[in-house]
């Protein structure tokens, strides 16, 4: 090994022969925003041989207050994040793989995605994606890393198929908020903070160390001082959908999975989920905006330059855009 790797190889726990198995290792980052600009940094700067990024996304000046690697200049060409993140990793390390994918996370575009892919890093901005990576990862027995944040919250928790609860058993026990960070804002130190416990479990699997991973959720509140790791290993469910005794992986059926729809002549996309909207929670929530509507059967907000209509029935019209990408970009960033 050359000097790069001297100090992390000091480190008795990796050493000689975990660098060795950190560079034969392929890890998959889904998200290229906060968490996965950060994510792809530190494994890419500990040598890990092959870095897959995968991002929808281009880079906005909104980014540039907590995502890692991306520029002014990145903005002004407006740069898919996956592109830019791989042009700024290749000048840090140029001895290792990096494939940046531009496009949606699906059940059917990431299949390709982790084949021969040793770990994936959770770095998504909503639930949706989330539930697919944890159908299909289990399907294929890789294991991933779930993170997120919000305002100074964070949380993260390493997921080992047969081994760990999943991410549907641990949200069945542990419900989340919902709210983003684009409703209520985020600081960079807490991006930080999932990031490095994320990386640091990476290469606890990715150097043969699984009995060192931390076996519980982690969740935390910079501003308020409060850090709590809660042990979930009795939340598995035998009738768990995805690791029960008879999964049928639900987040893969096409069904269960976010539609959109280009309404002809209206500037507007339609997507519907497989769920019903909480028009009261939905609207709770939205109290940041002062365009508010709400009656008894739709939500209806402004949103930068959008007007975007909350139905109960788990659709959601999003006017001024015919984009697919740019309407889920937008329902995500609201929505979680």
């Amino acid at each position: 090994m050359n000097n790069r790797y001297s100090r992390q190889i000091r480190f008795q726990p990796i050493g000689e022969h975990g660098q060795e198995q950190i560079a034969k290792k392929h890890v998959l980052i889904v998200g290229c925003g906060a968490l996965g600009s950060a994510n792809a940094e530190a494994l890419v700067r500990a040598g890990v041989g092959e870095v897959s990024i995968v991002d929808r996304d281009y880079v906005e000046e909104s980014n540039l207050q907590r995502q890692h690697l991306f520029t002014e200049k990145d903005v002004e060409k407006q740069l898919p994040k996956a592109i830019a993140a791989q042009k700024h990793l290749r000048e840090i390390n140029q001895c290792i793989k990096i494939h940046a994918h531009v496009m949606d996370v699906t059940g059917e575009t990431l299949e390709p995605l982790i084949k021969d892919v040793d770990l994936v890093i959770d770095a998504t901005d909503n639930f949706d994606t989330r539930f697919i990576l944890n159908d299909a990862l289990h399907q294929h027995r890789i294991p991933w890393i779930f993170g997120a944040c919000v305002g100074a919250t964070g949380m993260s928790y390493t997921v080992i198929p047969n081994e760990t609860p999943c991410l549907r058993c641990l949200l069945d026990a542990i419900p989340l908020t919902g709210v983003t960070c684009d409703a209520v804002g985020i600081i960079g130190p807490a991006v930080q903070m999932v990031v490095a416990h994320q990386t640091a479990e990476a290469l606890k699997l990715l150097t043969g160390a699984a009995d060192k991973r931390r076996a519980t959720y982690l969740t935390f509140d910079l501003w308020n001082n409060l850090y709590q790791t809660i042990r979930v290993e009795g939340v598995k469910r035998d009738e768990c959908l995805t690791c029960g005794m008879n999964p049928t992986y639900p987040a893969l059926a096409y069904q269960n999975q976010l539609k959109t729809e280009v309404l002809c002549g209206r500037d507007t996309v339609q997507l519907r989920a497989n769920t019903s909207h909480s028009l009261a929670a939905l609207a709770a929530r939205f109290q940041v905006f002062t365009s508010v509507k709400q009656n008894e059967y739709l939500v209806s907000i402004t949103y930068q330059s959008y007007r975007i209509v909350f139905f109960l029935d788990g659709r959601t019209l999003i006017h001024g855009t015919n984009s697919v990408t740019e309407a889920k970009k937008i329902y995500y960033q609201l929505v979680g």
